[in-house]
């Protein structure tokens, strides 16, 4: 498994907050790339009630260095009391395709 590659879920209320927080991140080198996935419709439990809510899914590709960064980028630039940061390592990808991420990932 490389453990090097992380690809990060986020979920944002609206697609003005998800375009802020995919360019920001990206722009401070936190992230090689974000996909913005609109119309999505989540379910959840919260505080002991059931909600439901329209949101928008970033989709992020980093490294395990960047990792912290963009946590912290995220959870500061978040409407969200308590927003959704998961990251996953990559199982395997395009080795030019990661090295591309690694580069993104690495500049000041």
């Amino acid at each position: 498994m490389n453990q090097s590659h992380y690809v990060v879920f986020t979920t944002c209320p609206d697609a003005a907050c998800a375009s802020a927080i995919a360019a920001a991140v990206v722009e401070q080198g936190h992230a090689a790339c974000v996909n913005i996935l609109g119309g999505l419709r989540s379910v959840y439990l919260w505080k002991g009630a059931r909600e439901s809510a329209e949101e928008h899914l970033l989709i992020i590709k980093t490294t395990r260095a960047a990792y912290p960064a963009l946590e912290q980028a995220i959870a500061a630039l978040h409407p969200y009391e308590l927003p959704e940061i998961i990251a996953v390592p990559l199982a395997a990808g395009l080795p030019g395709y990661l090295d591309w991420i690694t580069t993104a990932c690495a500049r000041p």
